[in-house]
């Protein structure tokens, strides 16, 4: 039977391709980003059974965590956006597409080489690391304990400066541990790779990661699983996990030899008790390092990630390189050392080798950044011709736990760089919001999309054109433009209950909402 969401376009961007796979969450689609040129994106879809509000939280709350670790780590498969399909009212995330295959299949063909064990094993622990150490919920650190941690959520890709490069993906069941949060009351995982702890439903922290990394660490270096059930049933691995003592690497596969620091390594990290594991993944690192240093490749190719990372310029307003994306672009700017380091709005008109791109700057405290990654868009253009042409671009950042945030600005359209932007919001469609953290102003912490409607993109045009006509009027001056926009403000107090109503009617739709 023939996929129905083959061949359609998402909220009018997202161009479905492909079926990539399905779990047991849902599915992911190969898509092309339209108002990107096409470039190519994974879609993944919440699955129709599981669609209460619990799990549509859950879902939610799994494109957050990925949006705020991805911004973090390379070694996490990064989300760029969050929505519901118009259609059925399924909920969805964007994240980076990604070629290449999973950890499992390579090991299905053969266990891995030494080298190439330590080069997998650090970049694994390195995005794990960045998970453990937690994202900012609330104003709080909250630990991430990914929770299933097992060969087919590893994605190894190639890339031709990187060289191989492991991302940890599927944080659909992981946990952000919050001091006044719920725990874990029931066992949710896979049986394989699930520690003890998991198989009883207790509190878990980041050792129960670490032991389901040592049970894959076996699998990487013999092919085999270092336990067996009688049956594949909870009942039988309860059993196995607390009883069952891990085979050596010698019975398992009698052609590898390894160093016995290795060895022990992974057997402490298939230990019963967590309190006899290495207690977070700092301390596996360490153990690495000499490894890696003597038998390894991992280090080299950790010091050509750093050095192709280091080489990506930093600036405002480059010419950049032919083969980087419009989403990379704006991921690279970094705020202007003329604007002042504060909460404030500006728009601008982004150069890029493709053109140019209409964008709103953004500097908000990093907490509230990360409030904001996963959120609905609103926007709206207010406009006054007389006594001064002034423009008030208004985007709202709306979510049902924290409300409605405010970024309006003005485009004088009597100034060319008024004009072109005006003009460019109405080609385009559509504008960047690009978010820098008040602590770490050097470079963007993340980058939004909002689409405009087609009406208010005919209205923009026009308006641009009639700044370009008042722009000959020598009677217009500062006093004009500062009544004009004491009335544009005074519009914007009107409608502000308005918008927070519809906001409201659809807070469970964290997406786009042109108006």
């Amino acid at each position: 039977m023939a996929d129905s969401n083959i061949g359609r376009r998402l909220i009018n961007r997202y161009q479905l391709v492909g079926l990539l796979g399905q779990g047991a969450m849902g599915r992911v689609y190969e898509a092309r980003d339209m108002l990107l040129g096409g470039v190519p994106v994974a879609v993944k879809f919440l699955a129709q059974a599981l669609m209460n509000q619990k799990m549509r939280d859950r879902f939610e709350r799994e494109a957050m965590t990925c949006a705020l670790l991805g911004q973090r780590s390379i070694h996490i498969v990064r989300v760029t956006d969050y929505g519901v399909d118009e259609g059925d009212g399924v909920p969805f995330y964007v994240m980076e597409y990604l070629q290449g295959e999973s950890l499992s299949q390579l090991i299905s063909r053969q266990p891995l080489s030494l080298p190439r064990f330590l080069s997998f094993c650090r970049q694994i622990c390195l995005g794990l690391q960045c998970a453990h150490h937690g994202i900012v919920i609330d104003d709080e650190i909250c630990p991430v304990v990914h929770r299933d941690v097992k060969p087919s959520n590893i994605l190894i890709s190639h890339d031709t400066s990187l060289g191989e490069l492991a991302k940890v993906l599927d944080f659909g069941i992981a946990k952000m541990l919050q001091a006044d949060g719920d725990q874990t009351s029931c066992f949710m995982g896979t049986l394989a790779y699930s520690s003890p702890e998991q198989m009883e439903g207790r509190e878990l922290d980041a050792r129960s990661d670490i032991y389901s990394l040592g049970v894959m660490m076996f699998q990487m270096l013999t092919g085999k699983m270092p336990l067996s059930a009688d049956t594949h049933s909870f009942g039988g691995w309860y059993k196995v996990h607390h009883f069952q003592a891990p085979q050596s690497f010698e019975t398992a596969n009698a052609s590898v030899r390894l160093p016995k620091a290795l060895e022990s390594l992974v057997m402490s990290c298939l230990a019963k008790s967590a309190d006899d594991r290495p207690q977070n993944i700092t301390e596996i690192l360490r153990s690495l390092e000499p490894l890696e240093q003597r038998f390894g490749t991992g280090r080299q190719i950790g010091q050509r990630i750093g050095a192709a990372l280091s080489k990506l310029p930093v600036t405002t307003t480059p010419k950049m390189p032919s083969q980087l994306s419009a989403e990379e672009v704006c991921r690279l700017a970094s705020w202007p050392s003329n604007m002042p380091v504060a909460e404030i709005v500006f728009p601008k008109a982004l150069p890029t080798s493709k053109g140019v791109l209409a964008t709103l700057w953004v500097m908000l405290p990093s907490a509230e950044v990360d409030k904001r990654l996963v959120c609905t868009r609103y926007n709206q253009f207010l406009f006054s011709a007389a006594p001064y042409p002034l423009l008030l671009w208004l985007t709202v950042l709306y979510s049902h736990r924290h409300g409605p945030r405010w970024l309006p600005c003005y485009l004088d359209l009597r100034t060319a760089q008024g004009q072109q932007l005006s003009q460019l919001l109405g080609q385009s469609g559509a504008y960047r919001l690009l978010f820098f953290a008040s602590e770490e102003p050097q470079r963007c912490a993340h980058v939004l999309t909002s689409t405009i409607a087609p009406a208010q993109c005919k209205m923009l045009q026009d308006w641009a054109v009639m700044g370009r006509t008042a722009s000959g009027n020598l009677q217009l001056n500062g006093v004009s433009k500062e009544q004009t926009k004491e009335r544009l403000k005074a519009a914007l107090e009107e409608i502000k209950p308005k918008i927070v109503m519809k906001l409201q009617s659809l807070y469970g739709d964290e997406a786009d909402i042109s108006n």
